[in-house]
């Protein structure tokens, strides 16, 4: 990865935290998502996944990723086979993300694989990758933190924001969420 040591280059200054070439390739991935994809009709999926493969992402079988979803890198981003990602949902994906087959993030939800460490006086960026397993679902407008990992079926609930990992077939809502119950998926 091209992260920058905040020491060296002051990014509370106005420095940068990635290198030239990251910035470049950032600035050519956003101008191809906006033109090639941003206004493209929903069905065009396969367009979509096309697109995201040729920047390096890994996209499985069926994978739905919504035009209007803003996504940092994609290189940094994996999606298993038909992973759906909704309207408007935004992976900050400076460090990687991984999204399981059959899991679900609904619209506006977040995902951050990034933080600062705070007791750096530079403020130096840390990447910390999310892991989201099979048969997840981030529901609408959740927030899911730096270095999280959800487990198989887990489920954030709507607005909840998940700071610690969530087991498999958990339930977590709230702000910190935590587990209120047991998914219990019918077979």
């Amino acid at each position: 990865m091209s992260l920058l040591d905040a020491s060296q280059t002051r990014p509370l200054e106005g420095g940068a935290s990635f290198s030239l070439g990251n910035r470049l390739l950032r600035a050519v991935w956003g101008v191809a998502w906006l033109v090639l994809c941003r206004f493209t009709p929903p069905p065009l999926h396969g367009w979509r996944r096309v697109v995201l493969r040729l920047f390096g992402a890994k996209v499985g079988r069926g994978a739905r990723v919504h035009a209007s979803a803003a996504i940092w890198l994609p290189a940094n981003l994996e999606l298993g086979d038909h992973t759906l990602i909704g309207p408007g949902v935004r992976i900050y994906n400076q460090g990687r993300i991984a999204i399981g087959a059959r899991s679900v993030v609904s619209q506006r939800a977040h995902l951050c694989a990034s933080s600062h460490d705070i007791a750096d006086p530079d403020f130096q960026l840390v990447l910390r990758p999310i892991a989201i397993g099979a048969q997840c679902w981030v529901a609408a407008e959740a927030f899911v933190g730096p270095g999280v990992t959800m487990h198989d079926r887990a489920v954030l609930a709507a607005r909840g924001v998940l700071f610690g990992d969530a087991e498999a077939d958990g339930v977590y809502s709230g702000n910190p969420a935590v587990r209120i119950k047991l998914r219990g998926l019918r077979a």
